[in-house]
């Protein structure tokens, strides 16, 4: 059944309509990650903590949300949905090693890593990532091939060389891992950046939506305008909140990225004008939404709470 839209939604409204999303795609994940019996059991734990462990789901709330806009049935959206969270804990696991960020805790709890080992970490991580195609490309996600095509080949561009692993590979460059001192990174640069490694499965996201629902260009090409702008902001709120949120609040070590001297555009254009940055992008998205009208409340609504957020 696709979701009814109801008319005007304000951002009172959002955590509630939030919740309901998240629900609605936790069933799901714990529906396609079972526990199992046998010696792999520990590995299906692994993956099941990575996933399960909460988080703002918002990349799966932008699936669900873009394929309602085509009424989209919800049990479809919801293994889309589950794919790319899926594929986006994997990215976390993996981040969270020593060799990468070093973390020791992921929205209040021990990592990956640390609850188990880096072994069954990395094997936790290949195992969601190559898992999150499996389903995609499963009749019961779409009857038709050419919509499970569409979302494989889309899925696999945003994560691969040209986005999230390309864009954390430039970061590790701008933390200057490779030479004697950082890279000289200028605002394009990082934007690019963020644009790959954080921005890139967002806009997935999004036209995620679009693909299910066999948009229009016009269609998809809103959505995808709304993706990258969300995308920018997203990350733009994510360096404040590293700068001056409070880590029980965020859940995980903040400050850090000053100290590992990554490339950020708080760090490029100072925080005055990170956050003006940040309201210009939150129009933008907005903006690109208004073919859709009151249909999209929700999403337009999604983008004030990405840039106002405290975890």
């Amino acid at each position: 059944m696709a979701p009814t839209r109801t008319g005007s939604l304000t951002d009172t409204d959002l955590p509630a309509a939030m919740a309901r999303v998240t629900g609605f795609v936790e069933q799901a994940l714990e529906v396609l990650l079972p526990p199992v019996d046998g010696i792999e059991g520990r590995l299906a734990e692994a993956m099941r903590y990575a996933t399960l462990g909460g988080g703002k789901r918002m990349r799966a709330f932008l699936v669900m949300e873009s394929a309602a806009l085509f009424a989209v049935a919800e049990t479809a959206a919801a293994r889309v949905a589950a794919s790319v969270e899926m594929l986006h804990a994997y990215s976390l696991v993996h981040d969270d090693l020593p060799a990468m960020d070093n973390d020791d805790l992921r929205r209040g709890r021990p990592t990956a890593h640390k609850k188990f080992d880096e072994a069954t970490a990395i094997l936790a991580g290949d195992g969601l990532l190559t898992f999150a195609f499996d389903v995609l490309g499963r009749p019961e996600t779409h009857p038709d091939a050419a919509v499970r095509i569409a979302l494989v080949t889309g899925l696999a561009r945003a994560a691969g060389l040209g986005g999230m692993v390309g864009g954390q590979m430039l970061d590790l460059a701008a933390e200057g891992r490779f030479d004697a001192s950082p890279a000289p990174f200028g605002e394009q640069d990082v934007k690019t950046l963020q644009a790959m490694k954080t921005g890139a499965l967002l806009r997935f996201g999004c036209l995620a939506g679009a693909i299910l629902g066999k948009a229009s260009q016009n269609q998809s090409t809103a959505l995808d305008r709304y993706g990258s702008a969300l995308g920018e902001a997203f990350q733009i709120a994510d360096d404040l909140l590293d700068l001056e949120g409070d880590p029980a609040t965020v859940g995980k070590a903040t400050g850090k990225d000053a100290a590992a001297h990554k490339a950020t555009l708080v760090g490029v254009l100072g925080p005055a004008a990170a956050r003006r940055r940040l309201d210009s992008l939150v129009a933008e998205a907005q903006a690109a939404l208004a073919a859709f009208g009151g249909d999209a409340d929700v999403l337009k609504a999604a983008a004030r709470f990405v840039a106002t957020r405290s975890a």
